[in-house]
């Protein structure tokens, strides 16, 4: 959806795919001309400056996440199912984090290291000496492969999971889908559906994977009772482990592809000396942050640059904005794999900060490694590019380059 707007009139909206495509010009007078800015055709607030976004993320009293974390979802008003922590607050949220945790560790990610390896391997080899390569239907296999593995799901299955979830994400066309009628953003009937089967099969033959874990762990509940999940929690975690652990990443990956053409000298600075990479993975997650939008529900009037946002309006930060605003980054608009990226919102802050941020970036090392590694050089094919049209996550759907 694009929205028309005078030449000179400050715009955002997260719908408009016009700047979704391109929103670098609005972030930067969002963050010096509105700091807070309204939009009054949907009826909702933006913050775009780092500091502001890291104090709704922060702020847990005053910004829930329980009706909603993405815009779409918070303006739609629909009941939150129990177990998608991710739409949870203290202490229920604090509670159902601790169990993922508890089985979803960086010790158990970095143990898959080689295996990822050998995917991205059998992926690439032969492409070598093919002259293309598509960063996101290629490589972008390997997220969802590699959260097959941690919760046990056969990998002929894999993609048609993955597909199913696209179907579920993407934008429908005419407008956001809480004006529309539809779920907003998740389908629970999608995940009993994908994900019965699998689960009944665990409960007969347990293994080591995440699937198991999740119907063996004990916790105790926010009444005090000490017990296991249900049949229906242990579907809803498993089905927000898929979905998130294979988006972001493949979103990623489609950016190093278009970044690392658009700066060849920074490219050939990590074909020469591989031990830059992982820094530049940090760096190009600040450059273009996958999650285009992160929205709460304003829980009490509270004041942003002498303007009040009031109790039960949504607002909505900005994480590629904050991330190149020039209050904490100098040059912010320019990638510099040397940059000491300290503090990112790529991934949240705070108690909702993303678990999975750790495997992120070990795909995307391992990604990028094993990209350059075959192919020095690419250009993009820009004729057959495909910018998504999610308005959750921002990125490609085919990223095709030659080599």
């Amino acid at each position: 959806m694009t929205t028309t707007a005078t030449a000179n009139e400050l715009y955002y909206d997260p719908w408009d795919s016009k700047i979704r495509r391109e929103p670098y010009p609005v972030y930067q007078r969002l963050r010096e001309e509105a700091p807070l800015y309204y939009n009054e055709r949907h009826d909702f607030y933006v913050v775009s400056r780092f500091d502001d976004v890291e104090r709704v993320l922060t702020d847990r009293e005053t910004f829930l996440s329980s009706r909603g974390v993405i815009l779409d979802v918070v303006k739609s008003g629909v009941e939150i199912p129990p177990g998608l922590f991710i739409f949870e607050d203290a202490p229920i949220h604090t509670i159902h984090r601790n169990l993922i945790s508890r089985v979803f560790t960086v010790k158990r990610m970095n143990a898959i290291e080689d295996q990822i390896r050998a995917y991205c391997a059998s992926i690439l080899d032969p492409i070598v000496g093919t002259g293309q390569l598509d960063f996101v239907k290629d490589l972008g296999s390997m997220p969802m492969r590699v959260i097959g593995m941690l919760l046990g799901i056969p990998e002929n299955d894999q993609r048609g999971i993955r597909d199913q979830f696209d179907a579920v994400n993407e934008q429908k066309k005419g407008g956001p889908r809480h004006e529309q009628s539809e779920s907003a953003g998740f389908s629970l009937e999608l995940a009993g559906k994908v994900f019965t089967e699998y689960l009944d099969w665990r409960l007969k033959h347990p293994a080591d994977d995440l699937m198991t874990q999740l119907v063996s762990v004990e916790f105790e509940d926010e009444t005090g009772t000490t017990r296991k999940l249900s049949r229906e929690e242990v579907i809803v975690y498993v089905m927000v482990i898929a979905g998130a652990g294979n988006d972001t990443t493949r979103r990623l990956i489609g950016w190093m592809g278009k970044t690392l053409a658009d700066y060849p000298d920074q490219r050939r600075e990590l074909v020469d000396n591989p031990r830059l990479i992982p820094n530049a993975v940090e760096e190009m997650l600040r450059f273009e942050a996958p999650p285009y939008h992160i929205a709460r529900f304003v829980a009490e009037d509270v004041e942003f640059h002498g303007q009040t946002v009031p109790k039960g309006g949504a607002i909505v930060v900005l994480p590629g904005a904050a991330n190149r605003d020039p209050r904490r980054y100098v040059d912010g608009d320019v990638l510099n794999i040397h940059r000491d990226v300290t503090r990112i919102m790529t991934f949240g802050y705070g108690a909702h900060y993303c678990m999975g941020a750790p495997l992120a970036r070990l795909e995307g090392r391992i990604a990028l490694e094993e990209v350059l590694r075959r192919f020095p050089s690419w250009e993009v094919d820009w004729a057959n590019a495909k910018f998504s049209e999610s308005a959750e996550l921002r990125g490609w759907d085919s990223l095709p380059v030659f080599t």
